[in-house]
């Protein structure tokens, strides 16, 4: 049986791999796309600051109330049985977001339930993803570098993103919302044709006895997976709130509009999946040199932050947020082994739910506290993000050092 395994890996992992890589890719584009056209939603619909930044997370805080749900599911009925209705409804979704915007004079309410359905899907899609790679391969090396390339794919999609997005709404702003059913589609099929489940032999467990083993592995593990969460969250926090900010001011102060302001929201972002990518390769299983790039990223997260009190030049600004986007490049990949790796079979699906519906929080308070503090706290923003990330490096450096204590056997 091994060696079939390690057979599958080598005929199956190429186009296996790159298609677990479209989710994420997919459900990115689907969210991040929008970024960049912001500011051009707010003009169109009329609408204040707070009430476009919106549209971002009204996404991620269905994602978060359902992800553990659908983490329970891809543990008791198949990961592929959860994904591709999850694409399904993603891409509805944004058919409701984009006809509404197409059609109606007053859409932004019907806009905002078309993006509450997109988080729908999402919470059934890139979630249930990192558990699929750890059942797929057996050992911990594959396993760490196959995260690494699915959370570069997942940095990509943020490169990707305002470059289409700003190039699509230059054409008509509500396009990005009806592309998001293709790119849904193209996942669908690459998974249908070229991800094999393993098939599991044990029964599931009942739903009572589940809670309860759920709650021990919490109670058992909880001096290191605490901090993954807490980590996940404030580093997905950081990437969207800067992102907000950087997408802001250059539309409003420089006037920077569409495909220009896409490829300068690129800079950072490249960075940012180009460290994913060598980050992946590199940690192996090496859980000691996992905590110590998670903190040392998290250090680069707080110097490219703290500067930005400094000066409000746009080159200063893309150098420090490069220098922001390498730090969180680097945290992911470790943070993303960690918790796929330290978890059982049995569990994965749903601690590694826990895990992405803490980053999903991230992502959706991150565009409306920038916006509020941008308004009411001018760069008090940028000392907050420097203390909550300071906070999550001193949580990498002392409680990641405990993830081998409770290692399953």
């Amino acid at each position: 049986m091994h060696k079939t395994a390690k057979k599958q890996n080598v005929k199956v992992s190429k186009m296996s791999i790159f298609s677990l890589s479209s989710i994420p890719l997919v459900m990115t584009l689907g969210n991040s796309m929008l970024i960049p056209v912001l500011p051009s939603i707010e003009q169109k619909l009329n609408i204040s600051s707070f009430k476009v930044s919106m549209i971002i997370t009204v996404y991620s805080i269905l994602a978060i109330l359902l992800i553990p749900v659908a983490g329970y599911l891809s543990d008791h009925i198949g990961r592929k049985r959860v994904i591709i209705p999850s694409l399904i409804i993603a891409g509805i979704g944004g058919v409701i977001s984009g006809v509404a915007a197409w059609l109606m004079d007053n859409s932004y309410w019907v806009i905002l339930i078309g993006r509450a359905l997109q988080g729908v899907g999402a919470s059934g899609a890139f979630p249930i993803v990192l558990p699929l790679v750890g059942d797929l391969f057996k050992g911990e090396e594959e396993v760490s570098s196959t995260l690494g390339i699915i959370e570069t794919a997942n940095t990509f999609g943020k490169v990707l993103s305002p470059i289409l997005g700003a190039f699509l709404a230059g054409f008509i702003w509500f396009i990005p919302f009806m592309s998001i059913p293709v790119f849904c589609l193209i996942s669908i099929v690459l998974i249908m044709i070229f991800v094999k489940s393993p098939k599991s032999k044990d029964k599931p467990l009942p739903f009572k006895e589940f809670i309860q083993h759920t709650k021990e592995i919490l109670h058992q593990d909880k001096k290191w997976l605490y901090a993954i969460f807490f980590i996940g969250a404030i580093v997905m926090f950081v990437l969207f709130a800067e992102m907000f900010y950087l997408s802001d001011i250059l539309e409003k102060h420089y006037h920077i509009k569409n495909v220009k302001k896409g490829l300068y929201l690129a800079i950072p972002l490249g960075a940012l999946c180009l460290t994913s990518y060598i980050t992946g390769k590199k940690i192996k299983k090496d859980k000691n040199l996992m905590r110590w790039i998670t903190f040392i990223g998290l250090l680069a997260i707080i110097i490219g932050t703290v500067a930005l009190n400094f000066s409000e030049k746009m080159w200063f600004i893309i150098i420090f947020l490069t220098i922001a986007g390498i730090g969180i490049g680097g945290s992911l990949p470790p943070l993303d082994a960690l918790i796929t790796e330290g978890i059982e079979k049995e569990e994965r699906g749903t601690i590694t739910s826990i895990y992405s519906s803490m980053r999903f929080i991230g992502v959706a308070a991150g565009p409306p506290i920038m916006a509020i503090l941008m308004k009411h706290m001018e760069h008090f923003q940028f000392y907050l993000l420097c203390a909550i990330t300071l906070i999550a490096a001193v949580a990498a450096f002392f409680r990641l050092k405990h993830i081998d204590e409770t290692k399953p056997s």
